[in-house]
């Protein structure tokens, strides 16, 4: 398979996975706190990293380290929460939707702070992504009153999250392999996620006899695996072999899989706000076309 071929494989590939994350998050929920559900996703996708790619670790060098650090909170530490607590205030499809801002961030800050060269017909893309955006928030409280659409703008710094760690793994650790680089993010973040997870009571808390705890910890134990550690690995991958531009575009896949399973579950979407969410996509796909 030519690298051109596996930045594609990769791109779909992720998009199924991360697609399907947030009605995991949103089912975890049923039994946990948002606050834990983001401890438990960083502490069960730490251990089992560790315990498959301990010997990775020795490949990061001292250099490595402050970015390694900055990384791990931008991609990992805050999103998880930030997430977290939006899913548990609007619904998982509009979430994911958001997440689609992760382009254009990723091309604003890589002007701002990494030095990248831009066209501006670039500027044209970001300017229709946000109209739809504001459509899709608009409409969304209009249509979802129980709904506090507040939550939206933790999607936002998330995904400004996503958009400055992506850049500094091309920029700052493109020299170290993705799996060293995850399983380095990761054991720096065990140890704060578990005193997240001990202020919260959840160790004398949590029951294994009541089915809500059981099965959102199942639910969670799914996402940290394969949503957070072994996706993590792949995205690393693909960011090595495209631009950050191309790598953080799995953002606008994402939405397809994720509204599938929100209507699945019952979520409501109106035509509206498809409508909104396809001109968030045009005005991705125009930033890209464009470069």
């Amino acid at each position: 398979m030519t690298n051109h071929q596996k930045k594609w494989f990769y791109l779909i590939l992720l998009s199924l996975v991360w697609g399907s994350s947030f009605i995991l998050i949103k089912k975890a929920l049923l039994g946990l706190t948002p606050i834990q559900v983001g401890a438990l996703r960083m502490l069960i996708a730490g251990f089992f990293l560790l315990s498959i790619s301990f010997k990775s670790l020795k490949k990061i060098k001292k250099k490595h380290y402050k970015h390694i650090v900055t990384t791990s909170l931008l991609g990992t530490f805050f999103p998880v929460f930030l997430f977290a607590y939006a899913v548990n205030g609007i619904d998982s499809s509009i979430a994911s939707i958001l997440n689609s801002l992760t382009p254009f961030n990723t091309f604003i800050f890589g002007i701002l702070i990494f030095g990248a060269s831009f066209k501006k017909r670039q500027f044209i893309g970001i300017a229709i992504g946000l109209i739809g955006t504001v459509i899709l928030i608009l409409k969304g409280a209009d249509l979802n009153p129980n709904q506090n659409y507040w939550f939206s703008l933790l999607v936002v710094l998330a995904s400004i999250g996503y958009a400055l760690n992506v850049n500094i793994v091309k920029r700052y650790l493109n020299d170290l392999s993705a799996l060293s680089i995850v399983t380095g993010n990761f054991l720096l973040l065990i140890i704060p996620a578990l005193m997240v997870l001990i202020s919260t009571g959840f160790f004398t808390d949590f029951s294994f006899t009541d089915s809500n705890n059981l099965s959102s910890l199942g639910y969670i134990t799914v996402l940290a695996i394969f949503g957070t550690g072994i996706a993590k690995v792949f995205y690393n991958k693909m960011v090595h072999l495209a631009t950050p531009i191309f790598a953080s575009s799995v953002t606008y896949l994402i939405p397809i899989v994720a509204v599938f399973w929100g209507i699945l579950d019952g979520e409501e979407l109106s035509v509206t706000q498809l409508f909104a969410g396809l001109i968030i996509l045009l005005g991705v796909y125009l930033l890209n076309k464009s470069k």
